[in-house]
C-alpha cells in the first residue's frame, strides 16, 4: 500500500510538472477577480482543482472560438513626458486603452489625466500612494483605493474609476482581495507581462508581445517607458495584421466570456 501511494504521489508531480511545462499562456493565478468570487477557491485551489486548471489551459492553446481581442493597459503615472507621447501615440493609431493611475501623480497632472479620458481611454484606481497592498492591513488598502478613488474622481469621471482597480506591482493576499471586493471593485490582473518596466529595448517588447500573445489578452504595459511608446506602431500593426481587435478592458469584459479570458488560446503574430 505504501509503494502505491508512493508512486501514485510521484505520477501526480510529473502530471503537474509535464503541464505546467506544456503550459503556454499564464501562471496559474486569475486574470480577473469579481466582487462575488469566492476567494477560497480562487485563490487556493486544491492539488486536484490546479491540475484540472493546467489541463484547461493545455487544451485552451489551441481553441478556436476565442475571440481576437487585446486590451493595452498602462500603469502607473500619469507623467509629464512619457504620457503625453503615449497619448499621442495611442490616438495615432486609432486606439483606446486603459490606464490604471495614481491617484498621488493625477493630481499633481490634472491636465495630463484629464487628456488621458478627453482621448476615449479609460482610467480606473492603482490606488492613491502605489504601495506593496500585501504588506498593508485591511484599513490601510481601504483607504489607499477610496483616496485614490477620490483624488481621480476630482479630476475625471471614467465609471471604471469606481469599479475596476489593479494592485500595484500584481502583489496582493487573499485579505486584500477580500477587502478590495467589499468595495465593489473588480481586480483586473493580465494575461501576460511585457517586462517593460525594466529597460528593455522597443525590439524586445515587439519580440515578446509576438511570441506570448493570446486570445483574448489583457497586455500589461506602464505609462512612464519610452520604448514602449516606440514600440506600439509596429505592436499594432503586427496584431492587427494577425486579425486582432484593439479595445478597452471594459469592452473586453463585455465581449468575451470569463472562460475565454482565463483560458485563453495561443495565436501566432
Amino acid at each position: 500500500m505504501r509503494r502505491l501511494l508512493v508512486i501514485g504521489s510521484l505520477l501526480v508531480v510529473v502530471i503537474v510538472g509535464v503541464l505546467a511545462v506544456a503550459r503556454l499562456t499564464h501562471p496559474l493565478r486569475p486574470i480577473i477577480i469579481l466582487p462575488s468570487d469566492r476567494l477560497s477557491t480562487l485563490l487556493t485551489p486544491s492539488l486536484p482543482r490546479r491540475i484540472d486548471r493546467l489541463a484547461k489551459e493545455l487544451v485552451a492553446t489551441r481553441a478556436t472560438d476565442r475571440p481576437k481581442l487585446i486590451a493595452l493597459t498602462f500603469d502607473d503615472g500619469p507623467y509629464p513626458v512619457t504620457t503625453p507621447l503615449l497619448l499621442h501615440t495611442l490616438a495615432q493609431l486609432h486606439i483606446h486603452a486603459t490606464f490604471f493611475a495614481i491617484g498621488r501623480d493625477a493630481l499633481q497632472w490634472p491636465g495630463i489625466t484629464k487628456r488621458i479620458e478627453a482621448g476615449g481611454n479609460e482610467i480606473a484606481d492603482h490606488t492613491a500612494t502605489h504601495p506593496d497592498l500585501d504588506a498593508e492591513t485591511s484599513a490601510q488598502v481601504r483607504r489607499e483605493m477610496l483616496d485614490g478613488r477620490d483624488e481621480l474622481w476630482s479630476m475625471v469621471h471614467d465609471p471604471a474609476i469606481r469599479t475596476m482597480m489593479r494592485p500595484p506591482h500584481g502583489r496582493y493576499t487573499e485579505k486584500t482581495i477580500r477587502t478590495i471586493q467589499n468595495l465593489g471593485y473588480s481586480v483586473i490582473l493580465w494575461s501576460d507581462d511585457t517586462g517593460d518596466w525594466r529597460d528593455l529595448l522597443p525590439r524586445d517588447i515587439v519580440a515578446h508581445m509576438r511570441a506570448r500573445a493570446t486570445a483574448p489578452e489583457i497586455e500589461l504595459l506602464h505609462s512612464g517607458k519610452i520604448a514602449t511608446v516606440e514600440a506600439l506602431p509596429e505592436v499594432v500593426a503586427r496584431f492587427r495584421a494577425a486579425g486582432y481587435r484593439f479595445v478597452t478592458v471594459s469592452q473586453l469584459l463585455r465581449m468575451a466570456t470569463r472562460n475565454q479570458l482565463e483560458y485563453p488560446a495561443r495565436h501566432a503574430v
